[in-house]
């Protein structure tokens, strides 16, 4: 059975769930300098329970709108899980994420699902 973790980053409503196959969590709206630490903490604490066998994967499908704060945040997250020996994925980027990716040099640097991980429900989940 898959866990589900009921914390969530903060105002931004970040969850990170714990699936059989991956860590996931699904940032939503908009990243920027404002909110990205969010997306942050919520990288963070998917990483602390993620293992070579178990990724990271953010649900980008959510996603409105991601500058470069987000690009700051996927790197750290990449540097931290190599450390770990696990990988982040980014499963269902937008457009506009593809091409930050692209521009930035960045997108070779991470594997991509074309659709995001199952959906589960989320104990302790706030709206």
């Amino acid at each position: 059975m898959d866990d589900h973790l009921p914390r969530q980053a903060d105002g931004n409503n970040t969850p990170v769930e714990i699936l059989g196959h991956t860590v996931a969590i699904r940032p939503t709206g908009e990243i920027d300098l404002e909110t990205a630490p969010a997306l942050q903490l919520a990288l963070s604490e998917a990483l602390a329970h993620a293992s070579p066998t178990r990724p990271v994967t953010v649900d980008c499908s959510g996603l409105t709108f991601c500058d470069s704060s987000v690009l700051n945040a996927f790197l750290a997250a990449r540097r931290a899980a190599q450390k770990s020996g696990t990988v982040v994925r980014l499963a269902a980027p937008n457009r506009q994420l593809q091409r930050l990716l692209e521009i930035s040099g960045a997108a070779a640097l991470f594997p991509v699902d074309p659709y995001p991980p199952p959906d589960g429900h989320i104990r302790g989940r706030q709206k």
